[in-house]
């Protein structure tokens, strides 16, 4: 993962991602990527619950 950090609490996910990194831009250079999970992944406390995600910006 790419700066993700994600806590499960019960069953309350929370994720904390820094707005402020950069991580290059996407293949076809249309976006910034601030954070991804790069692909689904299982949360380790939860193996039937599964979450893919990205946080990218425009690449102005």
């Amino acid at each position: 993962m790419k700066n993700v950090e994600m806590t499960l609490e019960g069953t309350i996910l929370t994720m904390k991602i820094d707005i402020s990194k950069d991580f290059g831009p996407s293949k076809s250079g249309k976006s910034i990527t601030i954070a991804s999970t790069e692909g689904n992944i299982s949360l380790p406390e939860a193996e039937d619950v599964r979450i893919g995600l990205n946080v990218y910006k425009s690449n102005k």
